[in-house]
């Protein structure tokens, strides 16, 4: 968890029927390519990251929707109009990163964090590319 996948209308690629919480709605999810990782973090960076008091605070919508613990499984579906908003967070959180991870910045801790954020907003950023691609959206479960 989360994971990358990218959803889209017409067939292209490998892909498979997924019921996606919480509406059990089906979407084509195409199969991420060889040797692209699709992470956007463990599960606590649900809460721990994306939905924490810090990336909140940068006016961000669609990346806290992960830690919404009000839903059975807060996956978060975004629709191809959605796209530019959605690099448009990563690039805030990227920008700000400082403030969004904890610590002290000399910290051996601070840098591996700091690296596996941005290895993550990279995914997301992939995907997103693909999804404008296609015309699909980005599904992050």
């Amino acid at each position: 968890m989360p994971h990358t996948a990218l959803t889209e209308p017409a067939s292209a690629g490998r892909r498979r029927l997924e019921p996606v919480a919480p509406q059990n709605i089906l979407y084509w999810v195409l199969d991420t390519p060889e040797g692209v990782s699709d992470s956007a973090g463990s599960p606590s960076w649900r809460t721990t990251v994306w939905g924490s008091e810090t990336v909140r605070s940068l006016d961000v919508r669609l990346l806290p929707v992960l830690a919404d613990s009000s839903r059975p499984r807060a996956d978060l579906i975004v629709m191809p109009d959605e796209i530019p908003a959605l690099l448009r967070e990563c690039r805030m959180v990227r920008e700000r990163l400082v403030r969004v991870v904890p610590g002290d910045p000399a910290a051996a801790f601070f840098a591996r964090h700091t690296l596996g954020i941005l290895d993550c907003l990279a995914n997301i950023e992939i995907a997103a590319g693909r999804a404008l691609g296609v015309g699909g959206g980005v599904l992050i479960w």
